[in-house]
């Protein structure tokens, strides 16, 4: 087992890859290094993490664009890494996008969650000397200057609407609130108008899921959202781009393409 010790910045979180925001860039870490593609990995919000190693193993970041270095030294991205033990790892702001995935060979072990200054948080033995070739292509972080674009079909509810709804949802600007989390992504613009028809029966909550809440504004169910809804749900974001509004920032501009 390996070690590294903790300076967690804004927020870093240890996940298992079904519970951070870009799964595909936490998953392309893991394969970087011939990872489970189970094994946990921090998800960096922004950017302030340091990790010192305190034994040696190899890293790979991937997710947000900004300036990482290793002992001083720019680290690049979106590649396995070799770190020697006392080695300092430390993110920049992040420039596009908005949240870094770190994968270590071996994976992180221990309990999952938020990380405190000083923490030691353990990673598993790594497998193998080399590291895997694969084929997966990185995506380019998003510019938080351009606006997000998401694909969505029409949820289960919108029967229970007229045309003008979809019309408006799929045509026009939303912005992405600060008052977002890890629960839903909320958007901000003119809301809809919400059917006088009974609300449906609480039912499971996909993530991806645009659920339409009384005050009109859509909000897209992200990894820490509640196991059910009673609001309606209009519309699901298709699942590769789920992983663009994890990226996205308070303030970006949203369209969804329908």
């Amino acid at each position: 087992m390996g070690a590294v010790v903790v300076d967690p910045g804004s927020s870093s979180l240890v996940l298992d890859p079904e519970h951070v925001l870009d799964r595909a860039s936490m998953n392309l870490a893991n394969a970087l290094l011939g990872n489970a593609a189970t094994a946990p990995g921090l998800e960096v919000l922004v950017g302030g993490l340091k990790l010192r190693f305190v034994t040696g193993s190899a890293v790979a970041v991937t997710g947000a664009e900004g300036v990482v270095t290793l002992n001083g030294a720019e680290l690049p991205l979106n590649k396995p890494v070799r770190v020697a033990p006392g080695a300092v790892l430390a993110f920049g702001p992040a420039r596009f996008g908005i949240r870094y995935y770190v994968a270590v060979q071996g994976g992180f072990s221990g309990p999952l969650g938020g990380l405190h200054a000083g923490t030691a948080v353990a990673f598993g033995k790594a497998q193998g000397q080399g590291f895997p070739h694969i084929h997966q292509t990185p995506r380019r972080a998003l510019d938080p200057e351009r606006p997000v674009v998401a694909r969505i079909a029409r949820g289960p509810h919108v029967p229970n609407y007229d045309a003008g709804l979809w019309l408006r949802l799929t045509t026009e600007p939303w912005i992405l609130s600060p008052e977002s989390d890890r629960v839903g992504a909320r958007l901000a613009g003119r809301p809809l108008e919400v059917a006088s028809a009974p609300a449906p029966q609480a039912q499971p909550l996909a993530a991806g899921s645009v659920v339409l809440p009384a005050s009109g504004l859509p909000v897209i169910a992200l990894a820490d959202r509640p196991a059910t809804a009673k609001s309606p749900v209009i519309a699901l974001v298709r699942e590769d781009d789920l992983d663009l509004i994890g990226q996205a920032r308070p303030g970006q501009m949203v369209h969804l393409l329908g």
